[in-house]
């Protein structure tokens, strides 16, 4: 049985990061996990699904008082630790989930700062998958049929929340590094199929596919 690979893609919104990496899943035969990771979570922990998803959505708190002291990822609070139901300790379990993942089958993860979780995992390729506005918004009214002024807000509100997001997390690195990744692809100019085969060619430069 071949070793288990990993493929983490973080994206900005818009950019097609997720249906790419849908696409993958299907055409590869793994599977792709992105909010299954807090039901799984959730399951592990006996945690409410509902508290994963409350803190996987929104940075509760004040941001610049809460990344004055980042979260240690490695130290999981047990179920008798007050903090044992804290947004620091939830996130802390769904990176177990994703290490037990990376650890046991191949598959795509969306988000969840999986790539910081896999920093020094040797069957991963991290991507980010980023487009120029213009694309991004394109997408985004296609999609999810709003205008061009509600598309552009509902991108920066949400890539916002997620360059924050990483950068809590991942104690302070930014989100849009690209020495954070093995790829930076942009599919406002090679599109979606063009990223999903450069991915491909990359995972076998690798060795983690034939």
């Amino acid at each position: 049985m071949s070793k288990p690979y990993v493929i983490t893609i973080s994206r900005t919104f818009g950019s097609g990061g997720k249906t790419i990496g849908l696409d993958l899943a299907e055409e590869l035969g793994i599977p792709c996990y992105g909010d299954q990771i807090l039901k799984m979570a959730s399951e592990a922990s006996g945690i409410s699904e509902q508290l994963f998803a409350q803190a996987d959505q929104k940075l509760r708190g004040s941001f610049l008082r809460r990344i004055a002291s980042f979260p240690d990822i490695e130290r999981a609070a047990k179920p008798s630790d007050k903090d044992f139901t804290s947004d620091d300790n939830l996130f802390r379990i769904q990176v177990q989930i994703v290490r037990q993942l990376a650890e046991t089958q191949s598959c795509i993860i969306l988000g969840k700062c999986a790539n910081v979780a896999l920093y020094d995992y040797d069957n991963v390729l991290s991507v980010f998958v980023d487009a120029d506005r213009k694309s991004c918004i394109k997408n985004v009214m296609d999609r999810m049929y709003c205008s061009e002024a509600e598309a552009e807000k509902l991108i920066k509100k949400t890539d916002k929340y997620r360059a924050d997001y990483y950068t809590y997390y991942s104690s302070g690195k930014t989100w849009k590094d690209p020495r954070e990744f093995d790829l930076v692809l942009n599919t406002g100019r090679l599109g979606f199929d063009g990223a999903a085969q450069v991915i491909k060619d990359t995972l076998r430069i690798k060795g983690l596919i034939d």
